[in-house]
């Protein structure tokens, strides 16, 4: 059965919007060349969007001809603002963007558990508050949230988890209350970054790989065939409870130690510098292990750098084993300090532990893909709203 009138202009509404957010901003003419509508099609579409307050002209095309040159056409960045937040166990991270993704205003701070969860949860809130109104935004569209531990898929919620600080669950309700509405959506720190690398940074070329997260903590996140796996509970990717040789025991149900996080953790990485006789950076605002790291890769320490690839090694063949997904990206701060150097060094040690061929990159992006995956995540669900087909 055909599409109906209206369905076909909403259709092709969402169709030229996507393009315009995708292309930039483009000309009358240039939207039918790439959409195969008539003239007279373009030019409803175009005032319905603009009555709409989604498109409107930003400008003119360049081309010099006789008569007036023709109008570019472009998204309202402004018709929404969007939010990211990086909530690490020590600290937030804040960006506010507006709906074509540049930001605004952006801001980071520490936060001291011991002031009390309420403390904590009322830093935060009022810290997105103050970047919002930086930004020039009335209110927010919606808000994503980058946070370690697990997200139930069912609901969408933080898990309970004993490794966890109360300030993390109680901050997604707040936000909530005090901006009701906003769509707030949170998902695990290791997934966006992986969504972040996929988009723009390291795995752009790859619709099947996964990211193995080396921060202060370890992860990964697993896409297969463009689709990011969460799991039956939501637990893709906790490889820090991964049993592995060279650890003093087993991992158990509430506690890693013992599994992969015992090598790769920032702590067991500070640890095996200092074995090597390396110099540990005093603690910033990356995790120890990357300042190490990268002075490892600057100053040429291989035995450190050998070492530490043997580790990390053991990870990636496990996953290879598991899932061949032909690719690992060592992310977070650690993949990203390690850079080329070490990347080589995991995937020379897996090439001869697995005879499945699995290439392993250094993230481009590190901790900062975080805030970046969680962006991009508010941004696709304010367009999926704001741009959703209707009859207009």
């Amino acid at each position: 059965m055909p599409a109906s009138p209206s369905t076909a202009r909403a259709i092709n509404d969402r169709l030229a919007l996507d393009l315009l957010q995708r292309e930039g901003p483009l000309t009358a003419g240039q939207l039918k060349q790439l959409t195969g509508l008539s003239r007279p099609s373009v030019a409803d579409l175009v005032e319905r969007l603009t009555a709409a307050g989604l498109v409107a002209v930003v400008g003119e095309a360049g081309e010099q001809r006789r008569g007036p040159n023709a109008k570019l056409y472009g998204i309202v960045a402004e018709r929404a603002h969007l939010a990211a937040l990086d909530v690490r166990t020590e600290g937030v991270a804040v960006v506010v963007a507006d709906l074509l993704g540049r930001v605004l205003a952006e801001a980071a701070l520490p936060i001291d558990a011991a002031s009390g969860t309420g403390a904590a949860v009322e830093q935060s809130v009022a810290l997105v508050e103050r970047v919002a109104k930086e930004a020039g935004a009335d209110g927010l569209h919606t808000v994503g949230i980058g946070a370690p531990g697990l997200i139930d898929p069912a609901s969408g919620e933080l898990r309970d988890s004993v490794s966890l600080p109360e300030w993390h669950r109680r901050l997604v309700a707040a936000l909530q209350e005090r901006l009701p509405e906003t769509r707030v959506i949170v998902e695990n720190e290791t997934n966006l970054a992986a969504l972040a690398e996929q988009r723009d940074g390291a795995a752009r070329d790859r619709d099947t790989f996964v990211l193995l997260w080396l921060g202060h903590g370890t992860g990964a996140a697993v896409v297969l065939d463009g689709t990011l796996r969460r799991g039956a509970s939501g637990g893709t990717g906790e490889i820090g409870f991964l049993p592995v040789p060279g650890t003093t025991g087993l991992p158990a149900a509430t506690d890693c130690g013992g599994g992969f996080h015992s090598l790769a953790g920032s702590a067991a990485i500070v640890a095996l510098a200092e074995q090597y006789g390396l110099t540990v950076p005093e603690p910033g605002g990356e995790p120890p292990a990357a300042g190490v790291v990268r002075d490892a890769v600057t100053a040429g320490a291989g035995a450190f750098l050998d070492a530490l690839a043997d580790r990390l090694a053991i990870g990636v063949a496990s996953v290879a084993a598991v899932l061949d997904p032909g690719c690992v990206v060592l992310g977070g701060e650690v993949g990203q300090a390690g850079g080329g150097a070490l990347a080589a060094r995991v995937e020379d040690r897996v090439r001869r532990m697995s005879p499945l061929p699995t290439e392993v990159r250094a993230a481009t992006l590190g901790g900062a893909g975080v805030l970046r995956g969680a962006l991009l995540t508010a941004r696709d669900r304010a367009q999926d709203e704001l741009f959703a087909p209707r009859d207009r």
